[in-house]
C-alpha cells in the first residue's frame, strides 16, 4: 500500500512539473536571454544593497558617490524587468505600492526598494551644522508665491508657482530638507544646487529684495533673520536660503510663463514635471517654452537624452533607451517615476492651504 501511494505521488509530481518544464523548454532565445538578464540584475541589486548595509553598520568608510552603484543597480533591475515583460507578457504582475507601471516592476521586490530608500536616507543625511526650518513645506510655498508676485503674476498664478515649487522640493529630495547627495559631490541642500547656482540665485534675490519687502514685509523680516543665521556657512544647508536661491537661480524668470503653461498643461502634475525639466535640462526646456508649440518641441541632442536618462526618463528597457529623440509630450509621459512624489506634494500643499 505504501509503495502504491508513493507511486501515485510521484506521478502527480511529474504531472505538476511537466507544464513548467515544457514552458521552460518552449522559451525562445530572446526570452531565455531576458530571463537571465533580469535574474543577474536582481542578484547584483541584492548584492550592492547588502554591501552598503554591511559597510554602514560596520561604520566603514563609504566609497566616493556611494549611491551611484545603488542607483545604477536599481535602474538595471527595472530595465531588465521591462525587457522581460516585453519578451514574456505573462510575467506582468500585480500593481505595486510605488505606483510603478507593473510592466516595469515586480511587486515581489518591494522590500528591496524600501531598503534602497533607507540606505539613501543614511548616506544623504544632513550635515551636523545644517540649519533646519520648523516649517519647511510652507517656506517653499511662501517663497515661491512672493517671488511670483514680484515677477508680476496675479494671485491665482502666484499660488500655482507655490504649488509647483513644492513639487520641485519633493522631486529633488522627497521633501527632506538640507540633504546631501549620494550621487554627486556638487549638488546639495533642499533644492540640490551647486555652489555657483546658489551664489547666482542669491545675487538675483538681492536685486528684487526691495520689491519683496514691499509685497510681504513679514517674509522679508524672516529672510533677514535666515540670512544672518546662515552667514559664514554654506547657504545650501540653511533650508530657507537654499530654497530661495534655488528658485531665483533657475525658476523665477520662468514663473512669468505660468499663465500660458497652465493653459497648455492643465494637469497640475504635468506643470510640476515641466518645472522639474527646468532643473534637469534647462536650455531645451526654455527653448520649448519660447517655441509656441511646447508639447511638439523635440530634442535630439545625445547629451540632452543622456541627462534625461540619468534622471530616470527613458532609462528603463531597451525600447526606451534606444530613443534618440523625443517631443516634450513624450518626455512628460515618460516621467511616470515622478508621479508619486508630485502626488505627495499636492497633498502637502492642500494641507498647508487648509491651515
Amino acid at each position: 500500500m505504501g509503495s502504491r501511494r508513493l507511486a501515485i505521488l510521484a506521478a502527480i509530481a511529474i504531472l505538476v512539473a511537466a507544464p513548467a518544464v515544457a514552458q521552460q523548454r518552449a522559451l525562445t532565445p530572446r526570452q531565455s536571454e531576458a530571463v537571465g538578464a533580469y535574474d543577474k540584475a536582481l542578484a547584483d541589486f541584492k548584492s550592492i544593497l547588502a554591501e552598503r548595509r554591511r559597510q554602514i553598520e560596520a561604520k566603514q568608510p563609504l566609497p566616493n558617490l556611494p549611491g551611484q552603484a545603488l542607483y545604477l543597480a536599481r535602474v538595471a533591475v527595472i530595465s531588465t524587468y521591462k525587457d522581460l515583460t516585453d519578451a514574456i507578457p505573462s510575467r506582468i504582475g500585480r500593481p505595486n505600492k510605488f505606483e510603478i507601471p507593473p510592466a516595469y516592476f515586480d511587486a515581489d521586490i518591494e522590500p528591496l526598494i524600501d531598503e534602497y530608500s533607507n540606505l539613501f536616507d543614511v548616506m544623504e543625511a544632513p550635515p551636523a551644522n545644517a540649519q533646519n526650518s520648523a516649517t519647511p513645506f510652507k517656506d517653499v510655498v511662501d517663497l515661491a508665491t512672493v517671488i511670483a508676485r514680484a515677477k508680476g503674476l496675479a494671485p491665482e498664478h502666484a499660488a500655482a508657482a507655490g504649488r509647483i515649487s513644492l513639487g520641485l522640493f519633493f522631486a529633488e529630495t522627497n521633501g527632506k530638507q538640507n540633504v546631501r547627495n549620494g550621487r554627486s559631490n556638487t549638488y546639495m541642500g533642499s533644492f540640490q544646487t551647486g555652489p555657483s547656482e546658489d551664489r547666482n540665485g542669491h545675487r538675483k534675490w538681492q536685486a528684487i529684495k526691495g520689491e519683496i519687502a514691499a509685497i510681504d514685509p513679514h517674509l522679508s523680516t524672516r529672510d533677514d533673520k535666515e540670512e544672518a543665521r546662515a552667514r559664514g556657512t554654506d547657504h545650501r544647508f540653511n533650508h530657507w536660503t537654499n530654497v530661495r536661491d534655488g528658485l531665483m537661480n533657475a525658476h523665477a524668470d520662468v514663473f512669468r510663463e505660468i499663465p500660458g503653461i497652465v493653459k497648455t498643461l492643465p494637469d497640475t502634475i504635468d506643470q510640476m514635471k515641466l518645472f522639474e525639466l527646468i532643473q534637469i535640462v534647462p536650455t531645451p526646456t526654455r527653448a520649448a517654452l519660447k517655441s509656441g508649440d511646447l508639447l511638439n518641441y523635440r530634442v535630439s541632442s545625445p547629451t540632452i537624452m543622456k541627462h534625461l536618462r540619468n534622471n530616470s526618463i527613458f532609462a528603463f528597457g531597451q525600447a526606451d533607451r534606444a530613443k534618440t529623440s523625443a517631443s516634450y509630450r513624450e518626455i512628460l509621459a515618460a516621467m511616470w517615476l515622478f508621479n508619486r512624489k508630485f502626488e505627495k506634494a499636492m497633498a502637502k500643499y492642500a494641507e498647508i492651504r487648509g491651515r
